[in-house]
């Protein structure tokens, strides 16, 4: 049986009127990493209200946020790096990443998404989620520059730590969902000083990862910021992991 949904504004209004609708619609920001609460939402709304406009299904935004991610992710893996590279990439992950925004959004201005739709969202995310630091591990070996072989497994670890970051946020977010209790964590957490948490989170945040890639003309600069980030990474994951196992606990 086909669900009737009810869009929050025709796809015929005028663009300024459907960014707008979807603007008072949005999703909480309350705990989100800094780049996506003030960047990446606003450019995926852009996105969003883009796509609607056109007849773009969230699945279809989807797979071209797909072409933009894979694409920068293969090219980081094969192209020598440099400051034009550097660039290249960024941008490729950075359109990616807004656009993966923007699927739930238009998603949203349809009157609501499909299982389907979270499941390829969901499966193309795990798929960047490791393939970006294995990509890493192919450039990182194959310009050492000097740099012992053995740091290559640092990218390894972050890819790791990437994979089970992004899985556990998606089982604690089911189980809680399932067990009913995820509203009541939202209610009891809306004190939470969500801006401080944003600027934190920013170090675990996709798209400022991806906009580190401009320094590719600094090979060695860049490096050590990718390593300053796996470290700050599986340290938060840590930190977080007993924080997820408690609400979990709770709930259950």
């Amino acid at each position: 049986m086909t669900q009737q949904r009810t869009p929050l504004v025709e796809r015929t209004a005028p663009w300024g009127v459907v960014h707008s609708t979807l603007r008072q619609a949005q999703k909480s920001n309350r705990n989100a990493p800094a780049y996506s609460r003030w960047v990446n939402r606003p450019v995926g709304r852009v996105f969003a209200a883009t796509g609607y406009r056109l007849g773009l299904s969230p699945n279809m935004i989807s797979l071209i946020s797909a072409l933009f991610t894979f694409t920068g992710i293969v090219l980081l893996a094969l192209a020598t790096p440099s400051l034009l590279i550097g660039v290249t990439v960024a941008a490729l992950l950075v359109i990616g990443y807004a656009l993966d925004s923007a699927d739930g959004q238009v998603a949203r201005l349809q009157g609501g998404g499909s299982l389907a739709g979270e499941w390829l969202d969901h499966v193309i995310d795990a798929f960047k989620t490791s393939s970006f630091h294995l990509a890493v591990a192919i450039m990182w070996v194959r310009n050492l520059d000097g740099w012992d072989l053995w740091t290559a497994t640092v990218p390894l670890v972050f890819a790791l730590q990437a994979s089970a970051w992004f899985f556990t946020i998606i089982l604690t977010d089911l189980l809680l969902r399932n067990a009913g209790a995820k509203q009541q964590v939202l209610a009891h957490s809306e004190g939470a000083q969500s801006t401080l948490t944003s600027i934190v989170a920013l170090l675990l945040d996709y798209g400022f990862l991806s906009w580190t890639m401009v320094l590719l003309g600094w090979f060695d600069v860049w490096r050590w910021v990718y390593i300053v980030l796996a470290v700050t990474n599986v340290l938060l994951l840590l930190a977080q992991l007993p924080r997820w196992y408690r609400r979990v606990s709770t709930a259950g």
